[in-house]
């Protein structure tokens, strides 16, 4: 088939997609900003902050991985205009998420005591458990946002999120650089500062979102006059089926960088925040891939409604091809910079801690490396999971993204790290060997899921 058939649809995808991966874009720019700002008061912080977040990011993985189920759900139902339909999967996938996002709370903030058996040096414990309290707080609005955010996605209205990403980072930024270094009448609280920053900005993030679909004419009949009377066991059990697995996937891909995260924290403290360096920018470029999976998610979700499985595999594959093409650019970005960027992170001029942090640049540029590789395999695995979750196909792909990041990346990882010389590289080359494992899988499965679709309605016609 002719390249052009593919390339046509670049125009569309993008329109789709860009406001997604923003506002994706803006979730992780909250988190970098801290990094950023926490890291210039010193490396120890920066290394709490990321012991901290790696829990917290355990919590993100499962609402939000939890909540996509909505948006293939309401792009189906959008294809056929069944308003009712729709109203059912928003209302029940809000109930959903509120109940797992004070669940995610609940649970984290039982399990800090497990910072003290995870081998973590006992200065960044300490400073990790306070922020991670107030920081896990931030789930609960995070979560709830989430059921807005996938409802808007799949009714292809993706610019409000990318809106309420904006505001968030503009309240992350102001109440961080006040409350961390205690400008005007604000105290001082240091890392803490950023812990709260996190917190408020998303709950204004929540509130825009709010405001802004109610106020929407298109949406009113989804959104207005909610009643507990709406609650349908049925479509719960449905956004569960697809939710369940859905968050499965992301918590196995998370938890192999949560895992990574403490494994260098087992190394030590420059390792920790070298980790936490890389793993700030390549979750940047994450989530371009991240919202081109999320376009491919709505747009095959569509096709399916209409049952035309030979433009759902067009349109899915010609989006697979934009991350290909866009993550060999950043490859070679990270290749280019890979010494430059860590100097953004950390105070190279600060005499007290010279050493450590010219340490911590030292080793962030030789994963930054490590990174640039695993930039394609990353962008293909995402993107085509996005696919499968359109074509609610969830089981398999839940079990792939298992064999691929726990039974072949973590094992590798654990003995490059700790077992070998290479330490923090060695850790980094077991990311790159999961994220691999899951690109190929991944796209064999999806290959072979719609090549079925195509070949059984052939034969039917």
């Amino acid at each position: 088939m002719n390249l052009s058939v593919y390339t046509k649809e670049f125009g569309y995808n993008i329109r789709l997609a860009y406001p997604i991966i923003l506002a994706m874009l803006g979730h992780t720019i909250v988190g970098v900003i801290d990094n950023i700002m926490v890291g210039q008061i010193g490396p120890t912080e920066l290394a709490a902050a990321s012991l901290a977040n790696s829990f917290v990011f355990v919590g993100i993985a499962l609402g939000v991985g939890f909540s996509t189920a909505i948006t293939p759900l309401v792009a189906a139902s959008d294809s056929s205009n069944n308003i009712s339909e729709g109203r059912k999967v928003f209302i029940n996938g809000l109930l959903l998420c509120t109940i797992l996002g004070f669940s995610l709370f609940g649970i984290l903030y039982f399990l800090k005591p497990l910072l003290d058996y995870m081998k973590q040096p006992a200065d960044v414990t300490e400073m990790a458990k306070p922020f991670l309290d107030v920081v896990a707080l931030s789930l609960i609005p995070l979560v709830i946002f989430q059921a807005y955010k996938q409802f808007a996605d799949g009714k292809s209205q993706t610019k409000y999120s990318m809106y309420s990403t904006i505001i968030a980072n503009v309240v992350n930024i102001f109440l961080n650089y006040v409350l961390i270094y205690g400008v005007w009448f604000f105290p001082e609280m240091g890392m803490m500062g950023a812990a709260y920053g996190t917190l408020f900005s998303r709950i204004a993030m929540l509130i825009y979102m709010y405001f802004a679909l109610n106020n929407l004419q298109d949406f009113k009949p989804f959104l207005s006059k909610i009643s507990f009377k709406e609650i349908d066991k049925t479509v719960s059990k449905t956004i569960a089926k697809i939710g369940g697995p859905s968050a499965m996937q992301s918590l196995f891909e998370v938890g192999l960088f949560t895992g990574a995260v403490w494994l260098s924290g087992m190394i030590g403290t420059s390792a920790q925040a070298a980790n936490q360096i890389a793993l700030s920018m390549a979750s940047m470029t994450f989530m371009f891939a991240s919202g081109l999976g999320v376009a491919a998610m709505i747009r095959v979700g569509n096709q399916k409604g209409r049952l035309d499985y030979v433009k759902l595999r067009i349109v899915a594959l010609s989006i697979i091809l934009m991350t290909i093409l866009l993550y060999t650019v950043f490859a070679i970005f990270f290749v280019i910079f890979h010494n430059y960027i860590p100097l953004f992170f950390l105070d190279a001029a600060d005499a007290k801690n010279a050493l450590l942090n010219q340490e911590v640049i030292e080793m962030a540029g030789k994963l930054l490396m490590i990174a640039a590789i695993f930039q394609i395999s990353d962008g293909i695995q995402v993107t085509v999971l996005g696919a499968l979750r359109g074509l609610q196909d969830v089981n398999i792909p839940t079990i792939i993204t298992f064999i691929s990041y726990w039974v072949i990346g973590f094992p590798v990882a654990i003995y490059l790290g700790l077992y070998t010389r290479l330490g923090a590289e060695g850790i980094w080359y077991g990311l790159l060997a999961g994220l691999t494992a899951a690109a190929i899988f991944s796209y064999l499965r999806f290959n072979y899921m719609t090549r079925k679709l195509i070949h059984s309605q052939q034969a039917q016609a």
